[in-house]
């Protein structure tokens, strides 16, 4: 089994933070637009009994989802431009 050279090694790590730092701020963007699609829509106001909150957190949880995936496709690419850029030898 070959090792990693130093550079190659360096070059994993910084791709892993850089993953890391992607998908941080594409939470971040995503709860932040998930709470004002909340907001403007006035979704909370349809919770009215503890059977209707326990359909509203999985409904929350859901667009969340949609959003923080969208952001798949952004993240692939600055993460493949950026493995592209890196000298591997």
């Amino acid at each position: 089994m070959q090792q990693l050279t130093h550079a190659e090694f360096s070059n994993w790590v910084a791709l892993y933070v850089a993953t890391g730092l992607c998908c941080a701020i594409a939470f971040a963007l995503a709860a932040a637009k998930t709470a004002i699609d909340i907001y403007q829509e006035s979704s909370w106001a349809s919770v009215q009994s503890f059977g209707s909150l326990v359909l509203f957190v999985p409904k929350t949880w859901w667009r969340w989802q949609k959003n923080y995936l969208a952001s798949t496709p952004v993240t692939l690419g600055v993460v493949s431009l950026f493995a592209a850029s890196m000298s591997w030898s």
